[in-house]
């Protein structure tokens, strides 16, 4: 099983329609705001395309099939073929249309059927004003429409530039619906990145103080209630830092006046050699002063130490090493050159603890690392006993052990994975254990680069 499934949770019982929804407080804001402004517009568009587009189409259409019936009834009242250039001139001149006349010819009986409004309504408006059978045709040519009309001595064919029939504000409108709403858009989004930018600083002076980092010139900012979060922010970071610093102060009074009576015990038994009970004295006397180390260790966590540049692989070879050397049998497997920002005395803490772990139940470590995307995962495996899964979480609770005795030989202080994970923790990743598998148990580390 790969860290990602043992660390992060499954997105499986998300609500499907927040899949899809924007992840970002940038994204849903601007979701808020233009989500109701699309809306506007689709409503403003079926509501101009019902009325105004419909009833100034029905119009011009009107128009048109009155200048035609004005033309076929100059015909009527002045016929002869030498009116014929005269009624021309005047249909060109004064309506815009190219009018004529082809004698003793018939419609053919199959007239095209109107698709798009405009032939609708041209339909409609001829058969209201011409009252004569006639055919129209708007694919041959493409800035005029020509329609022919069955007279009784022939054909009368008018053509007619296509803007009569089509109203130009139409396109007009629509150009300034999606022009105001890229405005719009683009003021929201700025906007709105200026209210979220305050909100993102915060959470990265958050994730640089849970990291160890420190944040000296994050200030209260933005909105009244990011402000506000802010400012709560740094009071609680100033808290945690105070309580941090007294803890390490206390501990280290602690550890100064422990070591004292430690030390003159130690004297004390050399000084009376080999006697009874004195070699049962000098392991508790060390078992106290490992118990006393490892108290000190959880306490400090990482002290002072600022994050530098540091070559994983190497310092994992570091480790790796130190353990064959105490006995252990480890495989050390890293792919290619890993260089990431670490405290290394705290992390190789962490990793000592989680190696020397595993040693102490298993015959055969393996350690791992390598880069899965924007993050490095490093797993310790081993043919131990393993965990239980109940037991996984309990583990890393301070001073909380698997067995009972507090033999140092068997189990420690029982603060050994709790000190890792929180080193693990500090660098802004995670520790998980799971079972290894070949059997035993499986440790991952996955830090974010």
């Amino acid at each position: 099983m790969s860290c990602v499934r043992m660390i992060r949770q499954t997105m499986s019982g998300e609500p499907f329609i927040k899949r899809f929804l924007p992840r970002s407080l940038l994204g849903r804001s601007l979701m808020i705001i233009v989500t109701p402004l699309v809306l506007l517009q689709i409503v403003a568009g079926l509501i101009f395309y019902e009325s105004h587009w419909d009833k100034v189409t029905l119009r011009l259409a009107r128009g048109f099939a009155g200048d035609i019936a004005a033309v076929i009834d100059f015909m009527r009242d002045y016929p002869g073929i030498e009116n014929q250039a005269w009624i021309s001139d005047v249909a060109a001149d004064t309506m815009g249309l190219t009018i004529s006349k082809r004698r003793n010819e018939i419609l053919p009986n199959v007239a095209p059927a109107p698709t798009g409004i405009m032939e609708k309504m041209l339909v409609r408006a001829v058969e209201e004003g011409v009252r004569k059978p006639f055919s129209f045709d708007t694919a041959t040519l493409d800035r005029h429409v020509i329609v022919t009309v069955q007279l009784s001595d022939g054909i009368l064919e008018v053509i007619a530039p296509r803007k009569r029939l089509t109203s130009s504000t139409t396109y007009i409108f629509v150009l300034w619906m999606v022009g105001i709403s890229l405005i719009l858009f683009s003021v929201a989004t700025i906007f709105m990145r200026n209210q979220v930018k305050p909100i993102r600083r915060l959470a990265g002076a958050a994730d640089d103080f849970g990291k160890g980092r420190d944040a000296p010139r994050f200030k209260p900012e933005g909105a009244k209630e990011v402000r506000q979060a802010a400012t709560a922010f740094i009071a609680m970071r100033e808290r945690i830092q105070r309580q941090i610093t007294q803890r390490t102060e206390m501990l280290a009074g602690v550890s100064h006046d422990l070591r004292t009576p430690l030390t003159r015990m130690k004297l004390q038994l050399e000084m009376l050699g080999d006697t009874d009970g004195t070699a049962e004295l000098k392991s508790d006397v060390s078992e106290m002063e490992h118990m006393l180390e490892g108290y000190l260790a959880f306490a400090r966590g990482e002290g002072e130490e600022a994050p530098t540049p540091t070559d994983l692989c190497a310092l994992l070879g570091e480790v790796t090493e130190q353990a064959r050397r105490n006995g252990g049998a480890i495989d050390l497997h890293t792919e290619g050159d890993i260089v990431i920002a670490l405290r290394p005395a705290a992390f190789r803490r962490s990793l000592t603890n989680l190696i020397n772990n595993a040693m102490r139940y298993a015959d055969h470590v393996s350690v791992r690392a390598g880069q899965r995307g924007d993050a490095v995962e490093i797993m310790v495996d081993d043919d131990g006993p393993g965990i239980s899964a109940d037991d996984r979480e309990d583990v890393f609770k301070p001073f909380f052990r698997l067995e009972g005795s507090r033999n140092q030989e068997t189990g420690g202080v029982g603060l050994g994975l709790t000190i890792a994970r929180d080193v693990v923790h500090g660098h802004g990743g995670d520790l998980a254990l799971d079972e290894a598998p070949g059997g035993g148990l499986r440790a991952c580390i996955r830090l974010p680069l």
